[in-house]
């Protein structure tokens, strides 16, 4: 059984990969918090009792069906109201970018070039934007084998599909990624 203490930890250690998971699949900030948010309550309400060890799994499987729940309303909400809002696609230009927060949270004593330190940021931008582009499963998988660090069969029981159907979508997406990144110049 998890401790008060051990959820907690976990959800600590969870919640940014979590977040940009989200980011990644609905391509929106404030639902990618939401989705988020409510997967940690479900996790915490209905499998708080579970054991430390089964924490991950448990809250990968929220989190995609957390998602799904929010295509799913997202689909109906649009079908019966459409805004002219939702067609602008005019950003901010100081939007928040987690990547970048994160790069720079790292506690490493070593000092970069503004040179360098830009073009790592363009590097991952580009990395990033090549991630978004792959097709939804590919994305789902690639991000939970190789982002959350999940072996081919907790990666299966979380997508809920079979081993076979992972390997391939991760093999897909590492090709593909490796052809769309090596055209923008940037070297495995």
């Amino acid at each position: 059984m998890a401790t008060e203490q051990e959820l907690s930890d976990f959800l600590k250690s969870v919640e940014k990969r979590a977040f940009k998971r989200s980011v990644y699949h609905v391509r929106d900030d404030e639902a990618a918090l939401d989705i988020v948010q409510d997967s940690m309550m479900k996790l915490a309400e209905h499998y708080g009792d579970k054991p430390a060890a089964e924490l991950p799994m448990l809250f990968h499987r929220i989190l995609s069906n957390t998602t799904l729940d929010w295509f799913r309303r997202n689909k109906t909400r649009k079908a019966l109201f459409s805004n002219f809002s939702d067609f602008d696609s005019d950003k901010e230009e100081g939007e928040f970018d987690l990547l970048e927060a994160l790069a720079v949270d790292n506690d490493s004593q070593t000092t970069q070039s503004a040179e360098d330190n830009f073009a790592s940021i363009a590097n991952v931008h580009d990395i990033e934007e090549e991630i978004q582009n792959l097709p939804a499963r590919q994305r789902e998988a690639f991000l939970l084998r190789y982002w959350e660090d999940l072996d081919v069969s907790e990666t299966a029981a979380a997508m809920g599909c079979s081993e076979g159907s992972v390997k391939t979508h991760c093999s897909r997406a590492v090709l593909a990624l490796s052809k769309a990144l090596k055209l923008k110049g940037i070297q495995p």
